[in-house]
């Protein structure tokens, strides 16, 4: 099933991004707690 992201979706998202990487010292600490986030939502839609 094919899911379309609404504009308002799309902008939460990049926030989240956003607040984020200004937490983030540098790039890989950023890229760490990205996949940090994935991994737990995978968990979560498995359960």
């Amino acid at each position: 099933m094919v899911q379309e992201m609404t504009d308002k979706q799309f902008k939460t998202i990049l926030e989240m991004v956003d607040m984020i990487l200004d937490g983030c010292k540098d790039l890989d600490e950023a890229k760490r707690k990205v996949q940090k986030l994935i991994e737990n939502q995978s968990t979560k839609k498995e359960d």
